[in-house]
């Protein structure tokens, strides 16, 4: 049994998943609530704060996975959020990925691995919370992070970017001497050790591509965030 109680929703629209989890998680420890759609979900968010959440890609209805999980971050920032996909690839989630997303799983999935996939996302934000911040200012030229606001500036300009986003763009300045490897950029993004350097390629792009649309003045040919083929990426004010 868990030492603490974790509130967890469950979103899936097949029964049968939503009840093997949830009796999964149950034994576990863990409080569990379930939801069929996103917006049976939706109405459980408005009022209660849950720990974690499992949230399946595709839903049906007008409110799928994705908005699901943009919701969550608006209203509970600091809860855990794995997503569940049925296709076969990594990149079914890259879109949840650049929201912010702590892991995901490919259907079908054992209860054993989700128990392991929602501690390990639950170590990371708790590991996260309690990291103390080396540097709350930094500055590059023109780009400005004042990390306790969660603000970042170029030329004056507000950057729209998640907390993954910001992190990506605060190490690569901390360090715009040398060119950063991607397992080393996921590990700051997702704090996660991809298996190996393929993974890593194929995770941090997604960021590096999000990361460009907001600082680029032409993304497709980036002058601030650059690919040092082979390496890594490096930051050029």
């Amino acid at each position: 049994m868990m030492s603490e109680v974790v509130r967890t929703l469950i979103v899936d629209d097949e029964e049968g998943i939503r009840s093997t989890l949830k009796e999964a998680l149950q034994r576990g420890g863990y409080v569990v609530a379930t939801a069929s759609n996103g917006e049976e979900a939706l109405d459980l968010l408005r009022e209660t704060s849950f720990d974690a959440a499992v949230l399946d890609l595709n839903l049906g209805g007008r409110v799928d996975g994705l908005r699901l999980l943009e919701a969550i971050r608006w209203r509970w920032p600091r809860t855990a959020v794995v997503i569940l996909t049925a296709h076969g690839s990594l990149e079914s989630a890259i879109a949840a990925i650049h929201q912010d997303v702590d892991d995901y799983l490919l259907k079908p999935v054992k209860p054993s691995e989700v128990r392991q996939v929602l501690q390990r996302a639950l170590d990371r934000r708790s590991q996260a919370d309690q990291k103390p911040r080396e540097q709350h200012v930094v500055q590059r030229g023109s780009f400005f992070v004042n990390l306790d606001q969660h603000l970042a500036t170029k030329d004056g300009r507000a950057l729209e970017l998640t907390s993954q986003e910001l992190r990506l763009l605060v190490h690569l300045m901390q360090n715009s001497h040398r060119v950063v490897p991607p397992p080393e950029l996921v590990r700051v993004v997702q704090e996660y050790d991809a298996e190996d350097l393929y993974e890593a390629r194929q995770i941090i792009k997604w960021y590096i591509h999000r990361l460009r649309q907001q600082v680029e003045p032409d993304p497709h040919n980036p002058r601030h965030i650059v690919n040092v083929r082979g390496v890594g990426y490096m930051f050029k004010e």
